[in-house]
């Protein structure tokens, strides 16, 4: 079986979940019997469209089924290609309204729009992969006409491989001590800014955002603010050459987002055998069990009190992490592999 395993914009998404979890796919499918091609176009770029039209050749590559991971004209002409050839497509939802909302300065404002797209685009699908159990519900709410599976994005441990090694490289870098809380990933208000700030200016811990932030003006007046304005205790890093160091800096993940379709880096850090604390949202509900593996919140006072209890409890935090890194286990890109055979398989058959 031949894929095209499409992500449009993929230079500019390599910093992005979307990048990510496109990565772990292909990465997932080299173990299989798939054999994947990741341009739809003949030569890699559509610069290349007219050649082909001059020897009378289509333009676009030749493939048993089309996976698409993004919403855009790109994704859009690879449907309509699949369509019109009688070609199996799936479609990947990476995005939702509700989490492209508190994103990018006026993203509140799009979110409603795009959830009307989304509903056109995700309904052209023979089939419709999710992240999450939570997002394959709220597709179904807006609602998406198509068949939806969910399956994991999964996490590549192989690419963390020796983190512990960065820790004193990073630490001194950006001048952390102590007990670091951090979180892994780009800054948005949606993923808790305000409160990873708030909680940094009530306690005595150094606080550490590893990932890149807009500065211009599509940022959100939060991002600006604190970026511009951080807490004594808080360093923003921007982007950082290798994740393995922001795993190896901290201590604790805090992740105080208030939506997400599954979080890449969660996985990463309890793979890492992080002690994580996570905000009480429907989507962790499905992977994570609190006191087990992690610790929820609901408040900024719970999240205090979570952290000052993994401050005061190395035992609890190994504990933790030991069982965060089973957890992980259960992601592996293997898996992921697995289901991406299965869901081919059952879209070509019409079993879906």
């Amino acid at each position: 079986m031949r894929v095209l395993n499409y992500l449009e914009l993929a230079s500019q998404l390599h910093r992005s979940g979307i990048g990510t979890s496109t990565d772990h796919q292909r990465a997932a499918l080299e173990g299989t019997d798939v054999e994947v091609v990741t341009s739809p176009w003949r030569g890699g770029s559509p610069t290349r469209i007219p050649l082909s039209a001059l020897r009378g050749r289509n333009p676009v590559v030749e493939f048993d089924v089309a996976h698409c991971n993004l919403i855009g004209p790109g994704s859009l002409a690879v449907a309509r290609h699949a369509k019109h050839y009688e070609k199996p497509l799936v479609l990947h939802s990476h995005v939702t309204s509700e989490d492209f909302a508190e994103s990018f300065r006026g993203s509140n404002l799009a979110a409603k729009p795009l959830r009307r797209y989304l509903r056109w685009f995700y309904s052209q699908a023979d089939l419709v992969l999710c992240p999450s159990q939570y997002t394959k519900e709220l597709l179904e709410s807006y609602p998406v006409d198509a068949p939806i599976r969910s399956i994991s994005n999964g996490v590549d441990v192989a690419s963390l491989d020796g983190f512990e090694g960065f820790r004193e490289e990073y630490r001194e870098r950006f001048d952390l001590d102590g007990l670091v809380v951090f979180t892994v990933g780009n800054v948005f208000e949606r993923k808790g800014l305000t409160t990873f700030c708030e909680l940094a200016e009530e306690t005595e811990y150094e606080f550490a955002w590893f990932g890149p932030y807009d500065s211009g003006p599509q940022a959100s007046k939060e991002v600006r603010y604190w970026t511009e304005n951080p807490p004594e205790n808080v360093t923003f890093t921007g982007w950082v050459d290798d994740k393995r160091g922001a795993f190896g800096a901290g201590d604790v993940y805090l992740f105080p987002t208030k939506n997400e379709n599954q979080g890449i880096a969660v996985l990463e850090a309890m793979a890492c055998g992080k002690a994580v604390v996570l905000r009480d949202i429907p989507v962790f509900e499905e992977f994570y069990a609190h006191g087990h593996d992690c610790l929820k919140c609901s408040t900024r006072a719970e999240f205090r009190r979570a952290l000052d209890l993994l401050a005061r409890d190395p035992d609890l935090r190994e504990r933790l992490g030991e069982n965060a890194r089973e957890t992980a286990a259960e992601h592996s890109l293997e898996r992921v592999g697995e289901e991406l055979v299965e869901a081919y398989e059952d879209v070509s058959a019409g079993r879906v």
